[in-house]
């Protein structure tokens, strides 16, 4: 408190001088916004459409998840021995090798442990695998292994 006494003089203009750069500061922008207030207004229209589409495209592109539970039937009693459905192979021309892919997959197994398993190459289960969907009519292994167990080609 003693510094601000001694050095009264100084610190009221000091305050001064800072109002009045204030004032031509405020001056200066409204002369500024008069005369150029065309450009003023344009990108004020401008940034608010630019948040009102990136609000709106936020709000339209938002993936909306859904949880869906799916409940199956059973096609058999797992009671009963598994026979392998004859017919079923014989109509969709499966390989007795390919039914062996498929089961594997129906196990768990990788392309790389089914290839390790039959002492096969890795190509030769991809070239399998990929006959198997296509015969079966699927897109993943999870399908060809439902696939599979409705037509009786696998427990």
């Amino acid at each position: 408190m003693d510094l601000f006494r001694k050095y009264k003089t100084v610190w009221l203009y000091g305050a001064s001088l800072a109002l009045l750069l204030l004032l031509l500061k405020w001056l200066e922008l409204k002369f500024v916004i008069y005369d150029h207030a065309f450009e003023f207004y344009a990108g004020s229209i401008a940034v608010l459409f630019t948040g009102l589409g990136i609000w709106l495209s936020r709000k339209l592109s938002k993936p909306r998840i859904e949880q869906l539970v799916v409940e199956k039937t059973v096609i058999r009693d797992p009671a009963l021995p598994f026979t392998v459905n004859e017919k079923e192979l014989a109509r969709l021309g499966i390989s007795q090798r390919e039914r062996e892919v498929l089961q594997l997959m129906a196990e768990g197994f990788s392309n790389q442990e089914i290839a390790d398993r039959l002492f096969v190459s890795l190509n030769t289960v991809k070239t399998h695998a990929a006959r198997l969907f296509e015969k079966l009519d699927v897109q993943r292994r999870t399908q060809a292994i439902e696939r599979g167990k409705q037509a009786g080609l696998i427990p």
